[in-house]
């Protein structure tokens, strides 16, 4: 079933037309993976099955003997059929995790499919628990859930319930600007300094690398996303009464730069600070982004619904990469959030919203671009098909975000082109 609804009011904005059917992307548990590493005194708990266990241990790449920062407490099938009282099990594991863990400081209770299948309300044994460990530990519940859902909403979820659960807090100054979304702490490193530069601060990250450095929001506080995919995070934010600011997302020179320029007009920053700070480092990004210019100039690329950076990358391709967008699929549409790179990508084809696999899967076979950014389980059927694709995941997993990241960032996209090169007889 296909719904075609306007993105804007403006005349120059595509129409986005909304499509549902059958999908294939990983569930929210995948957020896990790389907000573990990042907040380094937490630990995920998910309330699960089996299959959420395997998914968690092959995406991670790390055996569960090697005691990473998560868990999976498996739902057995006594606790499916409703003869066990899974309040108490799930009570049992946290007293045996913080026991065997005491450097835990924030627990994360991770609702899963089977968890809400049989309603298991994770949100009240949060409550309950930190009742019990107040003081200790902090107790977050949220739902990395597949249903209806991609893989990067597991972290929108995650950054909303942290925002919620702070709320009530005095303890902490409201920062003048915060950074939404998790980045790799050489990126964070390299924007800290540059906000230094700008004179703008103090500055927060969320989230943040410890769960006592969570930032509380509040009337004087700014917000920029540095992700696309946090709706939830952002609204949560606004109703602790912060403003979000309206910028394209800090991918390629052109992106990183109007982030940036973001911050510094809505803080008061002079014209000639902002282009001494920045000129030097978007000379570099311009440059390196250059190398892989060449390779990239002409070739035509197509996404498939998977990391809700369909949009923000086709910009960046179609404007720093002189590359031809043919097609645009994105799970989740937020027009708010999504604005800043309407209006910068000027020309280009429709959205989708949503997709059905099998009608998405035959329009590229119809279109054959040279390159597919998609999700695993679908790039190997179009490589046996003689078409050149792109893994979704590799582009959140990886640092991508800032100026000295954009050149890396081209290269993610004419690496494959280059081998598929190589490999022609």
């Amino acid at each position: 079933m296909s719904e075609a609804v306007l993105a804007s009011d403006s005349p120059s904005n595509p129409v986005v037309t909304v499509e549902r059917g059958q999908r294939a992307v990983f569930c929210g548990l995948t957020s896990i993976v790389w907000l573990h590493r990042k907040i380094q005194d937490a630990f995920f708990l998910v309330v699960g099955s089996r299959t959420c266990a395997h998914l968690l241990q092959s995406a991670a790449g790390v055996m569960i003997f090697a005691e990473p920062r998560f868990a999976t407490a498996i739902l057995q099938d006594r606790d499916l059929a409703g003869m066990a009282d899974c309040h108490e099990e799930l009570d049992r594991v946290v007293e045996e995790l913080l026991s065997r863990r005491p450097e835990i400081k924030t627990l994360f209770l991770v609702g899963s499919c089977p968890s809400e299948v049989i309603k298991l309300d994770l949100n009240n044994a949060a409550g309950r628990l930190q009742s019990r460990y107040d003081g200790r530990v902090r107790m977050v519940a949220y739902s990395g859930s597949g249903i209806e859902t991609t893989f990067t909403q597991g972290e929108d979820k995650c950054l909303a319930e942290i925002v919620a659960a702070n709320s009530g807090r005095t303890d902490h100054e409201n920062p003048a600007l915060i950074i939404a979304g998790t980045l790799s702490d050489i990126v964070e490193d390299q924007f800290q300094r540059i906000f230094d530069e700008l004179g703008i601060g103090p500055i927060a990250f969320l989230p943040a690398r410890s769960g006592d450095a969570m930032p509380i929001a509040g009337p004087s506080t700014r917000v920029l996303l540095a992700q696309p995919y946090l709706t939830e995070t952002a609204q949560a934010l606004k109703g602790q009464g912060a403003k979000l600011l309206n910028a394209p997302f800090p991918l390629g020179a052109e992106g990183t730069l109007l982030w940036f320029k973001a911050a510094a007009d809505e803080f008061g920053v002079a014209e000639a600070l902002f282009n001494d700070v920045t000129s030097a480092p978007l000379a570099r990004a311009k440059q390196a982004v250059g190398y892989q210019r060449e390779k990239l100039r002409g070739k035509r690329i197509a996404f498939l619904p998977d990391s809700q950076l369909e949009l923000p990358l086709a910009r960046f391709l179609a404007r720093e990469c002189d590359m031809n967008v043919e097609s645009i699929t994105t799970p989740f549409h937020d027009p708010q959030i999504m604005a800043s790179e309407l209006e910068l990508f000027g020309d280009h084809p429709d959205m989708i919203e949503g997709g059905d696999l099998e009608t998405r899967l035959d329009h590229v076979r119809q279109l054959r671009p040279d390159l597919t950014v998609c999700g695993m389980g679908i790039a190997n059927p179009l490589e046996a098909e003689g078409l050149r694709s792109k893994w979704s995941i590799e582009l959140i997993f990886s640092p991508i975000q800032g100026f000295d990241q954009a050149g890396d960032l081209a290269g993610l996209f004419s690496r494959p082109l280059s081998r598929a090169a190589k490999l022609e007889v």
